[in-house]
């Protein structure tokens, strides 16, 4: 029976992404309420979808039986990275829209 720890614990990083984009969502859409602000915050929650979604490309090439001298397959790897890199800039994008306020000099 081969190590599948690995495996298993790289779930978390897709996992915890979606957790803390959905999680900065949901506060955006509660100062977003306050302050009468544009939605920006449903690009959280879209990147959070994005996460989920590599985490469920990464759950399927996992799956897949793959001899222990094989590396696992390039596409998949390469749809994984890219949603999550996706993921993370658009996350990026919208935090530094919505939050970039917080930043702001004032006098």
């Amino acid at each position: 029976m081969p190590n599948t720890l690995p495996g298993v614990l790289s779930l978390i990083a897709p996992l915890s992404l979606a957790v803390m984009l959905a999680t900065l969502g949901a506060l955006s859409r509660r100062l977003g309420r306050v302050t009468h602000a544009r939605p920006y915050y449903l690009g959280f929650h879209a990147a959070a979808l994005l996460a989920l979604a590599a985490l469920t490309v990464h759950v399927l090439d996992l799956a897949q039986p793959v001899p222990v001298e094989a590396e696992r397959s390039l596409p998949w790897a390469t749809l994984y990275n890219a949603l999550l890199a996706a993921s993370v800039t658009l996350g990026l994008g919208v935090g530094w829209r919505y939050w970039s306020w917080l930043l702001a000099e004032r006098d």
